[in-house]
């Protein structure tokens, strides 16, 4: 009797606590949101864009769960660390990274929308 007690909490526990195995589906996904925001941004190719793709990628991704967090996160960090070695800006790369982390925390893209960028994106 005790170690089907034991059994049942042990399984209750980490039900509630622990869903790593729902982790590498919502880190793919997450992957495909940030390979979204990017590829739009390509195909919009629209002035003062870039932080609403940001935005708007880690928003996305963030919304599948911890995995997805994980790869906005390490997709973001990975290419502004890149952009900075290439000589690109680090105040727009500063700027890059608050719009990641707008996103990231759940807030609303829009909030970096450039005016007149189409409602396809």
């Amino acid at each position: 009797m005790k170690l089907l007690l034991a059994g049942i909490a042990l399984i209750l526990i980490v039900e509630t606590n622990a869903q790593w195995y729902n982790f590498p589906r919502e880190a793919a996904q997450g992957a495909g949101d940030m390979w979204r925001a990017y590829r739009d941004m390509r195909e919009a190719n629209w002035k003062n864009s870039d932080k609403y793709f940001h935005a708007r990628g880690n928003y996305d991704a963030a919304q599948r769960g911890a995995g997805g967090r994980w790869a906005a996160e390490v997709i973001s960090n990975g290419r502004e660390w890149i952009q900075e070695r290439m000589g690109h800006g680090a105040e727009d790369s500063a700027a890059d990274q608050r719009a990641n982390q707008w996103g990231r925390d759940g807030n609303d893209p829009n909030h970096f929308r450039p005016a007149g960028l189409p409602e396809k994106y």
